[in-house]
């Protein structure tokens, strides 16, 4: 029999034996990904958008990883050598991961993506709490960060106890991030239910995070932890009944609001998302506990443990949000609502329905999504699950409705999390189907032995393709230019090669460190290198909304419209802001240039590039150092306004 619940044993006891497990399972994930990832670093790997040899190697890891964790789940099943088999799938779970993620990008410094467009920023973010642990703005000084700085603080402690610089630590710690959450995923599942069954379904939610998730590693480690943290959730609002007595279930409660916690410490939408789905649970608990008391006064401890989770949750996400909200309430509110929902691909314009595509991923999200249908009345994890995707579809509808008043909730970032629920609605679907399909054939030990190999050789299919899911990610890690100013393919680098030199000038010229300086750059990949603050961010979308983006925006043409140096230096110095002491430009046919962006939604792609000119003659002065450095033009302010 599948059981719903874990055997009941004193609470302080099994919150200790969780919180040691945790911790364990956390240290072996990240020294097999540590392990892992040094021994792909000590070896000349071909590029693998050019050889089918990283893709050859990366299969045989992933089928030997698989192997071990069929075996832990075999041992499991059979409470053989338990403790080891539980050991066997932390570490076999972390080696999938970075058998998955690592090898394939083994012969490039850089991670998924490269370092373009939304990895540009992030690194930008890990380079600057590398350089400092206070929680700064990524890109704008004497700012408070306004994005969450969970997941990038820690890389950035990480990070800057090992002497890396933020982009070269950005791979290894983005992988290890996901070995150790997928590890941690893996435990609670455990539990929640019995230890085979939360392998299974530990191992299903990580190949799909893996798949579609990655790339968005600060986003990934959230993700593959939503489907046990909502099962979690559920237990908290429907306290189950043994032997006559009533299981409260606070440690629940205070689980699932340290999970909304966390959640608010690394990634806003998916708290979002998460806290919709729980206040979706509490309010279905209520109707259920009204209906079954026939008295509103059964609402109330429903409302309650929904009041402590938020609390709890509100307390944990303080540690990164205070410095943005106590500068908000001191005096210093947003001069604009920023632009960070203002996109809308074509992902977010329709339902997601995977349950119909025909692929792995389709077949897994069908039965699913028959298993939540026909097990939400006896089912607990149905029950849980199934209303996490309800809250994902009404998010989605919420979303486009939006889009009549001219914003979105974001929500084709969501379609991760569905799949995610489904993918684990699915493994306990394919649990019970076989069970039911075995005792059809009076439990034939060839009908398992088939149904066996049919489950193994799925998730070996599925998870031999993510790296061809993720091939134009993995593409780009090879084709950018890293920190070095290489790129992995050994192809011919780009401007950002130059990067290097213009540091040396910006801090020969400027002096001090580079965290003193504010520059004014179109190319803002230089700044996800070095930690210097930037005038302007890379897109309003990204920019924090106390930094007023458009009217940096509308001064940097102002300033292209000038006269004279000294016109421009008395304009720095009537800012409200702190003024640039540098500005790269590019070279252009009738000045120095700089490409900036606007935000045009409605319309997709939402963000329109232009090109400012400034005239060569607002610079020739002595009080400005002018530096040609490949196709960049360094100027330096070295005076003071005459």
């Amino acid at each position: 029999m599948l059981a719903d619940t874990p055997v009941a044993v004193a609470p302080l006891r099994r919150a200790v034996s969780a919180l040691v497990q945790f911790v364990c399972a956390a240290l072996v994930a990240a020294l097999v990904a540590a392990v892992g990832l040094f021994a792909f670093d000590r070896v000349q790997w071909p590029a693998f958008n050019s050889s089918n040899v990283t893709q050859a190697v990366t299969t045989v890891m992933q089928f030997a990883a698989l192997a071990v964790l069929g075996l832990s789940i075999y041992l499991l099943r059979r409470r053989r050598w338990v403790t080891g088999a539980r050991v066997l799938s932390w570490a076999a779970l972390s080696g999938l991961v970075t058998a998955t993620l690592g090898m394939p990008l083994a012969a490039t410094r850089l991670y998924l993506h490269g370092i373009s467009v939304d990895q540009e920023f992030r690194t930008q973010f890990l380079t600057r709490l590398t350089d400092s642990a206070a929680l700064r703005d990524m890109n704008y000084a004497d700012l408070p960060s306004f994005y969450p700085a969970g997941w990038f603080w820690i890389g950035g402690r990480v990070a800057n106890a090992l002497g890396m610089d933020g982009w070269e630590a950005f791979k290894p710690y983005a992988i290890g991030s996901l070995a150790v959450a997928a590890v941690v995923a893996l435990v609670l599942w455990s539990e929640l239910v019995r230890s085979d069954l939360a392998v299974l379904a530990a191992t299903a939610t990580t190949l799909v995070v893996l798949a579609y998730g990655s790339p968005e590693p600060y986003g990934a480690v959230i993700a593959v932890l939503v489907a046990p943290a909502l099962v979690l959730a559920w237990g908290g609002f429907l306290p189950a009944t043994r032997g006559g007595r009533v299981r409260q279930g606070w440690g629940a409660v205070v689980g699932t609001g340290l999970f909304l916690g966390l959640a608010a410490t690394f990634y806003t939408l998916y708290l979002g998302i998460a806290a919709f789905a729980v206040t979706v649970m509490a309010v279905v608990a209520a109707y259920l506990a009204r209906r079954a008391a026939g008295s509103w006064r059964a609402v109330l401890p429903v409302l309650v443990r929904l009041v402590v989770i938020a609390v709890i949750a509100v307390i944990v996400a303080l540690i990164v949000w205070a410095p943005f909200v106590f500068d908000v309430l001191g005096g210093n509110p947003p001069s604009e609502s920023g632009t960070a929902t203002h996109y809308l691909p074509d992902a977010g314009a329709r339902l997601p329905l995977p349950m119909f595509h025909m692929s792995l991923i389709g077949l897994l999200s069908l039965l699913g999504t028959v298993w939540l249908v026909g097990r939400a009345s006896s089912s607990h994890r149905a029950q849980a699950l199934g209303l996490g995707v309800i809250a994902v579809y009404l998010w989605y509808l919420a979303s486009m409705a939006l889009t009549a008043v001219g914003n979105t909730l974001l929500a084709f970032r969501l379609e991760v999390i569905l799949l995610v629920l489904l993918a684990a609605a699915g493994a306990f679907a394919f649990v019970d189907f076989s069970r039911w399909i075995s005792l059809a054939t009076s439990e034939n030990p060839r009908v398992r032995r088939v149904l066996v190999a049919v489950g193994a050789l799925g998730a070996l299919a599925f998870t031999q393709n993510i790296p061809q899911v993720l091939g134009g990610e993995i593409t780009v890690a090879y084709t950018d230019t890293d920190g070095a100013g290489e790129r992995a393919d050994q192809r011919p680098a780009g401007a950002a090669s130059y990067y290097a030199e213009v540091d040396d000038v910006l801090l020969s010229q400027l002096g001090g460190e580079r965290d003193d300086h504010v520059v004014l750059t179109a190319d803002t990949s230089f700044l996800a290198y070095y930690p210097y603050f930037g005038f302007q961010a890379l897109t309003s979308h990204y920019a924090n909304p106390l930094a007023e983006f458009s009217a940096r925006a509308a001064a940097i043409e102002e300033w292209s419209e000038l006269s004279s140096p000294d016109e421009l230096l008395a304009a720095w110095e009537e800012l409200p802001w702190r003024a640039p002491d540098a500005v790269v430009f590019r070279q252009g046919a009738e000045g120095y240039t700089l490409r900036l962006a606007e935000d045009v939604y409605p319309n997709d792609p939402n963000v329109r590039r232009y090109t400012v000119t400034f005239p060569k003659e607002l610079f020739d002065d002595p009080r400005f150092t002018v530096t040609e450095v490949g196709p960049f033009v360094v100027v330096t302010a070295t005076g003071e306004p005459a």
